[in-house]
């Protein structure tokens, strides 16, 4: 069986200040069809890599590299454009637009990589569907509950059916039931050929996913 890798990091360096050196020459490969744990203390850079290696971030030394080409220094439009056609991102507190209705918030991603918004509609109507949240377009943030919202947040990552999906603790604040729908998506993305990393404390989740690397 053939072995792709999607998604790689190469002696990353990443610090806030002289002071403050979040990461020194971090390697690691991801692969398609799995699920990774990225785990370790608060404060150990979790996040800060979550963010480097879905291009929000640029490293200071190193490289990330999508399907074998180097992506990390590119100029900031093309770093969006990959952001918006390769990469899905999944965060603790779903980071919903407030002032938005749910559909909106879902298909905004469509507007970055300048699709159509009714096929995008559809699609965002089928995801809302398959996560239960499909009775709820027309409300705001405020108006759903935590659960539901990251179901939403979910939809928006999921809405270009992407190759990468980065998650940053997002099971952080769900009850067991609504956290399963979340891990049976993530697996359902790996099933599908694409590449998921999760930065985690939960135990579960841990146990769920296919390898875990520790800060």
């Amino acid at each position: 069986m053939t072995v792709v890798t999607r998604l790689e990091a190469r002696g990353l360096g990443f610090a806030y200040s002289p002071d403050v050196v979040v990461l020194e020459g971090w390697s690691a490969l991801f692969e398609a069809g799995e699920i990774v744990a990225v785990t370790g203390p608060s404060g150990a850079g979790k996040s800060t890599l979550m963010y480097l290696l879905g291009l929000m971030l640029v490293p200071r030394s190193g490289e990330v590299l999508v399907d074998g080409i180097p992506v990390a220094h590119l100029p900031d439009t093309d770093r969006a454009r990959l952001r918006a056609s390769e990469f899905g991102f999944v965060f603790q507190d779903a980071s919903l637009d407030a002032t938005r209705t749910v559909l909106d918030n879902i298909t905004e991603t469509a507007l970055y990589r300048r699709t159509p918004r009714a096929p995008a509609c559809v699609r965002a109507r089928e995801l809302m569907a398959r996560f239960g949240v499909d009775l709820r377009a027309e409300h705001r943030p405020g108006q759903i509950s935590g659960g539901q919202a990251q179901r939403v947040a979910l939809c928006r990552a999921l809405l270009a059916s992407p190759q990468i999906v980065l998650a940053d603790e997002p099971t952080g604040n769900l009850d067991h039931a609504t956290a399963e729908i979340v891990i049976e998506v993530l697996h359902h993305v790996a099933h599908e050929g694409g590449t998921v990393v999760v930065a985690t404390h939960d135990p579960y989740l841990i146990s769920r996913c296919t390898r875990v690397i520790a800060l």
